[in-house]
């Protein structure tokens, strides 16, 4: 329960909202974010592999913030962008701002890997082998699986007069080689680049280990030990590794496309053509290497990062799932059934009995998937519609089951969003699975992205036409709903039916709805309902009356949404916020966000989800949403904030979840006024609270 607020007696200063000291930076705020993954891998007390899968996690995260959001400062650079971001910075500035903010991290992850976690698995009997340390017999066995299967796929190419720089793809792998040839005239020296084949695994097993051993050498160093196959006539002087990676963001030029999906198909194939914007190296390469790979892919030293170990941290998955290691692991769970829908075979009758809620990953997904398959092969049911962002892949059976409702001859509408980032692929091949089943595929809007996640199902019940609906915060991937956390709320009340079928009809058809009358939808009324709520609870606080906001997103970084909660706050209106990545808000700062507290948890599961809950004046209200409170969401995308009617519903969100998020004091961290997190541990006599196991013991005692 929020308690009602107390005005200061001191008078408020007056503070420039636009001051850039007020705002931290979107981009650091998101090195922060990372930097909070890899704190996760430095915990002594996170399983052994748990802390290695945490490694790959901040890998795979970096490589795509250099593929997005570095891209995107490069382009601003290259185009003279002279705009300044909100904390002040121009684009070149902020590029040497992450450039330098991440040496320091990517040197404690090596300095973790390299001096902690590799020799801890090692002691497991997980080894990392060196091929030159190998027994001959060994080294024969290994020297046969090159010849067999690793030499039959390289290809060697020589850079010199006669042969350009070659292209360099995307992440890959590659040696920059070294060679000496002998002629008349002296030793001359030659480069060439032979690329590690990603086609083949990364870290190959060696066929005999001792016993309780695994042993593995790394595909690279296999290939380097045997270059000098590759360049006979030629001496191998030395090899060193490196790693590109390019600008992967599409470029889509929507409103001169006459086919979307074609121009994606198009755009995809470009994809790997994008211009480099960062280069990893292998430490120790001789400074004119590195000059010349930097020239050849015009890059500067800025955008080049020294690497001591591994590269292309993505791969450790390969070892992180290695069988038999459970002890190693985090407990496995299964997720479980709440007691209501325990042995229900018909989800319409129990959604008429009331709305339903259920907590991913702690609660199952499979009601939800049961739910879509009821309603493919109920012959009540006459209309089915979906947005679908992310799906789970060849055998998703959310899309399975919207197949067979087709087949089965029901009005199926799914609207698919093709620019979902790194699954467009994906998206395409079932957009034309469906279509050719007979649904009604739409591909969402020009320059907008359909983010939102909703179900309709329109059935010929006894009584009548009735709209069951599922509103949920995360994708439609049975697959991530073991991983994420995120809410699900199914109902049949008619003014939210009533919402989401003017909602569909605008997605697939010419309706222009300018108003809905509960649901919150981006671009429409989003923005303008979540700032009016802020100022409700800023007008409440002023007359005395009991305010607060209390909200749990992913990223907060819209302006007008700050400098609403900053003068919210100077109102004496008190806001606790869970934001797991990027928060450019500044809270602490005396007379502005003295009342603002945020905090972050990052643990066992990716925390999703979208709440918001407002105190107005004593009669609460609590949203789910698919949308964070960013200038893409609000603007830029079709977004859903649905309102927890039911007040049980609503209680067991705010009451049960939030409040425990908000508990938590083993992996939470709170944000500083100077832009860095304090992780919070317990008080004296206080006791831990990590909110996931809370939420892991409830659902295996209660479910």
């Amino acid at each position: 329960m929020i308690k009602p607020s107390v005005l200061p007696e001191r008078p408020v200063p007056v503070v420039a909202l636009d001051d850039p000291s007020l705002y931290i930076s979107r981009e650091l705020s998101w090195v922060e974010f990372n930097d909070r993954v890899l704190e996760e891998a430095l915990d002594p007390h996170n399983p052994l592999l748990e802390r290695l899968k945490f490694v790959a996690i901040y890998g795979t995260n970096l490589d795509e913030f250099f593929m997005i959001r570095v891209a995107a400062i490069k382009q601003q650079i290259d185009a003279h962008v002279v705009r300044r971001s909100d904390d002040g910075r121009m684009p070149a500035e902020h590029l040497s701002a992450i450039s330098e903010r991440l040496r320091t991290s990517l040197h404690t992850e090596m300095r973790l890997l390299n001096d902690d976690l590799l020799p801890a698995l090692e002691r497991e009997g997980i080894r990392l082998m060196r091929v030159s340390d190998l027994d001959d017999e060994t080294q024969a066995t290994l020297e046969r699986t090159f010849d067999d299967t690793v030499f039959p796929v390289l290809t060697p190419l020589a850079v010199d007069s006669g042969h350009p720089f070659p292209y360099i793809s995307n992440l890959s792998l590659s040696l920059a080689v070294e060679l000496e040839e002998t002629t008349h005239d002296g030793i001359e020296l030659h480069f060439a680049r032979v690329k590690i084949p990603p086609t083949l695994p990364r870290f190959i097993p060696l066929e005999v280990s001792p016993p309780g051993e695994r042993r593995f050498i790394l595909l690279e160093d296999l290939i380097a030990h045997h270059l000098d196959g590759l360049f006979p006539g030629m001496h191998v002087r030395d090899a060193y590794l490196f790693r590109v990676t390019r600008d992967a963001d599409l470029d889509l030029q929507e409103d001169e496309a006459a086919d979307l999906l074609r121009e994606i198909e198009s755009e995809l194939q470009r994809r790997r053509f994008g211009e480099p914007v960062r280069m990893e190296l292998e430490r120790g390469m001789p400074e004119y290497l590195r000059d010349f790979l930097c020239n050849a892919l015009d890059l500067t030293a800025v955008d080049c990062y020294d690497v001591e170990g591994l590269m292309a941290l993505s791969d450790l998955w390969q070892i992180v799932n290695l069988p038999d290691y459970d002890h190693l692991r985090e407990k496995p769970f299964m997720p479980a059934i709440p007691k209501r829908l325990i042995g229900v075979t018909d989800m319409f009758a129990a959604i008429r009995e009331g709305d339903i809620v259920l907590h991913h990953p702690y609660e199952s997904f499979d009601p939800v998937v049961q739910f879509l398959q009821q309603a493919a092969e109920d012959e009540k049911v006459l209309a089915i519609k979906a947005t679908l962002y992310r799906t789970s892949g060849k055998n998703s059976p959310i899309t399975r089951a919207l197949l067979k409702a087709a087949e089965n001859e029901k009005q199926v509408a799914v609207v698919i969003e093709l620019k979902a980032r790194f699954d467009e692929e994906n998206n395409i091949e079932w957009a034309r699975r469906l279509e050719r089943a007979g649904a009604h595929v739409v591909y969402g809007f020009a320059n907008q992205k359909v983010h939102a996640k909703s179900l309709l199902v329109v059935r010929e019940d006894e009584d009548g036409l009735r709209r069951y609906m599922h509103f949920g915060t995360g994708n439609y991937n049975e697959k991530s709903a073991r991983l994420y956390t995120d809410i699900s709320l199914f109902t049949c009340l008619p003014e939210l039916g009533a919402d989401i079928t003017q909602l569909f009809n605008a997605l697939t058809g010419f309706s222009k709805i300018t108003d809905y009358e509960e649901l919150w939808v981006a671009p429409v009324t989003l923005r303008r309902e979540l700032i009016s709520r802020i100022e409700r609870e800023t007008e409440h606080a002023k007359a005395g009356r009991s305010a607060g906001i209390r909200a749990k997103l992913n990223h907060i970084s819209d302006g007008e949404v700050i400098r609403t909660l900053y003068r919210a706050s100077q109102a004496g209106v008190s806001i606790d916020l869970l934001v797991r990545g990027q928060c450019v808000l500044r809270p602490g700062v005396p007379g502005l966000s003295e009342r603002i507290s945020v905090r972050s948890i990052v643990g066992r599961f990716l925390e999703h989800s979208r709440i918001y809950a407002f105190e107005n004046g004593g009669d609460r209200e609590v949203f789910i949403a698919s949308a964070d409170w960013m200038g893409r969401n609000l603007d830029g995308r079709v977004e859903i904030v649905t309102p927890v009617i039911d007040p049980m519903v609503a209680e067991a969100i705010d009451g049960q979840i939030l409040s425990v998020l908000f508990a938590d004091n083993v992996k939470s961290r709170e944000l500083l006024e100077n832009g860095s997190y304090r992780r919070r541990v317990p008080g004296p006599g206080e006791m831990p609270i990590d909110a996931q196991r809370v939420f892991l013991t409830q659902a295996q005692t209660l479910g």
